[in-house]
């Protein structure tokens, strides 16, 4: 058989051989190195047999396959620590995962103690260095084998699977999972590992079933890839918006109101109407929308006319029940179709379109207690909703019009180099949850498609991504964590027109259907709030900022003239305080500094004689005495074009 490798040479053998044994006929140092294998493309185990021609890559600790290889055994290596130390919990799953790796388990919740003891037995337990030895049963013998270990959701697990489905485990020493792989050869391989958190998860992630606690772990082929990680860790919680918008007074939750349901103080409320006055001027007068205003809630009618009432129900908060009363409701949990009835409220011909819709809507979802989290996921949130009702022909264009727009936005929020974007396709196995057929999902899709690509634009494509009536081109972020969220969204939606009767009339006098672009121009506010949080660690760019100035006289003297000063800034729409507390002029600039205020104003007795301010930034520390004109001009200049300025001195 041919073995071809990564650089194109080929290994020719006349009997079948493992992985493994080919790496270490390659060499012994690339068989040391070895975690993984692709075979033709497949990740597969070192312990894989080849019996015919293939594509053969190795894969090391420096390849994601690798890594993940890494982390999974040391998942398996926590699960044995846990059995050892606590026998009476149960084993549920321990998949590797971008950041590292977890493990949920049927116990009490685990303490930062008992994570300090797991570590240590994980590292007697790496240090005997078992061999992980894979072995395969039939599903009957596998269902007794994990009964006789009492291992329930395992049991479970082998259970779903094909009656002919041959399972397989692996084991090191006296320890024995359920695992499909791929692993290490050894538990010496793991050469750095810590176990970051404990938490709760619910089995296979439904709010019905059975409460677990889950243990977060990373794991890293070199100490000094672990520190390069831990310290990346402790950044993101420095910027975790959860914690600092809390801290800076932008945001908080109370129980008695209710999880996802967010208060936004003065200060986040000011950050919030900026971004929406921003967006609102930006598409009525430079992009050519109308602005809609409509109901918080609606009939079931309504939804059912729509789809959402057999697609969407579960997600919607729905208002009485339709067995006792006369009429149903639900808050709306998106705006379309509602703009649909603003648009056939006239007759429209060709010449109207496209008609371009845009509402600040607030909208609802019933978001599971699990999923939420902050302002990341929330149940009642605030959209840049949008929806072009346009001509076949007009579709080409006005995608990539929804694309600029949205790059645009990012681009002046500074976050265009944050996001990735994505195909999100339907699931041509799963047809009936979607609307139209085969034919109508792989035009729309290729519509898209041809966007992106003549856009330039990389993207990735997912299945089962996209909404019940069209795909979608989704632009994603993640959060500190590595957690990823869809930010902005633009879909194509050429079937919904005909459940609301939408036409046009053509240049011929005929009735046509429209099709329809959903978009977001922006994305839901609290998330991009978070958002900015996160990217900003709450040092954001002037124009943003809720306190953009703070004036401190150096002594009760000269607060007549801090008022004045104040009087100057705010005539110019400038967001500005006075510290006139009675404290040393050193204690208020420590605290404006931490407060994150882009500018100070130092006024004494020499500014105001002479007219001048002594300014201090966020962004180069101490910028001398300046006239006041000046350095108004200055300010309103940064803020009227979005600046983001460097910080050339960085402030905590």
């Amino acid at each position: 058989m041919k073995i071809t490798l990564k650089d194109g040479s080929v290994k020719e053998y006349g009997e079948s051989r493992s992985v493994y044994e080919i790496a270490l006929d390659i060499s012994e140092g690339l068989a040391r190195a070895a975690c993984c294998a692709r075979v033709n493309g497949q990740a597969a185990d070192l312990r894989t047999v080849i019996s015919q021609d293939c594509e053969l890559e190795i894969c090391t600790a420096n390849d994601q396959e690798g890594l993940a290889a890494i982390r999974h055994t040391a998942s398996h290596v926590l699960a044995e620590a846990v059995k050892k130390l606590f026998p009476e919990a149960k084993l549920a799953i321990g998949p590797s995962i971008d950041t590292g790796f977890y493990y949920d388990f049927d116990h009490a919740p685990f303490s930062r103690e008992d994570l300090d003891a797991l570590e240590a037995e994980m590292k007697r337990i790496i240090k005997n260095g078992a061999k992980l030895e894979r072995f395969t049963l039939p599903r009957d013998e596998a269902i007794r084998f994990m009964e006789e270990r009492q291992e329930p959701f395992k049991v479970e697990l082998i259970k779903d699977l094909p009656e002919e489905a041959e399972i397989s485990f692996y084991s090191q020493g006296d320890f024995t999972d359920l695992c499909a792989g791929p692993h290490l050869m050894s538990t010496k391989g793991i050469k750095a590992f810590k176990l970051i958190s404990s938490s709760m998860a619910y089995w296979r992630g439904d709010s019905e079933k059975a409460r677990l606690q889950r243990i977060y772990g990373t794991a890293y082929n070199k100490k000094e890839d672990l520190a390069e990680h831990l310290e990346r860790m402790e950044d993101a919680k420095r910027r975790d918006h959860n914690r600092l918008g809390r801290e800076m007074e932008l945001f908080t939750t109370v129980d008695v109101i209710g999880q996802g349901l967010p208060l936004f103080t003065p200060k986040g409320t000011k950050m919030i109407m900026k971004l929406q006055r921003w967006i609102e001027d930006l598409e009525d007068k430079e992009w050519g929308y109308v602005r809609t205003r409509t109901p918080m809630m609606a009939k079931s009618d309504l939804y059912k006319i729509s789809g959402h009432w057999d697609h969407y129900k579960d997600g919607m908060f729905v208002l009485g029940d339709e067995e006792k009363d006369k009429e149903v409701f639900a808050l709306r949990p998106m705006t379309c179709p509602f703009q649909y009835y603003v648009y056939k409220n006239t007759q429209k011909s060709y010449r109207d379109l496209p008609y371009r819709m845009s509402e600040t809507s607030t909208i609802f979802r019933s978001e599971d207690s699990g999923e939420m989290h902050g302002l990341t996921r929330v149940r009642q949130f605030t959209i840049t909703e949008g929806h072009l009702v346009i001509r076949p022909d007009q579709a080409e264009e006005e995608l990539k019009s929804c694309l600029d727009l949205a790059y645009h936005v990012l681009s002046v929020l500074g976050l265009q180099d944050e996001v990735t974007y994505r195909l999100s396709k339907w699931d041509p196995s799963n047809k009936a949850k979607y609307l139209g057929d085969e034919g109508y999902w792989n035009s729309t899709q290729d519509a898209l498609r041809a966007v992106l690509e003549e856009k330039g634009v990389k993207y990735e494509e997912a299945d089962g991504e996209a909404a019940f009536y069209g795909p979608k081109i989704d632009i994603q972020a993640k959060n500190v964590y590595g957690k990823e969220d869809t930010m902005i969204t633009i879909q194509l939606d050429c079937a919904i027109a005909e459940n609301f009767d939408m036409y046009y009339v053509d240049q011929n006098g005929d009735k046509v259907r429209p099709y329809i672009i959903h978009r977001t121009s922006m994305g839901c506010y609290e998330r991009t709030l978070a958002w900015l949080i996160e990217k900003y660690a709450g040092k954001f760019p002037t124009w943003l900022c809720p306190e953009q100035v703070r004036v401190l006289p150096i002594s009760e003297k000269y607060e007549d003239y801090a008022k004045k000063v104040l009087k100057e800034l705010r005539a110019r729409d400038i967001d500005a305080e006075v510290d006139n507390r009675s404290e040393k002029i050193g204690f208020k600039i420590r605290e404006a500094r931490l407060a994150r205020i882009p500018y100070m104003l130092v006024v004494g007795q020499q500014e105001e004689e002479e007219g001048l301010v002594s300014v201090r930034s966020r962004f180069a520390g101490d910028e001398g005495q300046k006239p006041l004109n000046e350095f108004l001009e200055q300010i309103c200049q940064e803020i009227r074009t979005k600046e983001i300025r460097k910080e050339e001195n960085i402030l905590p």
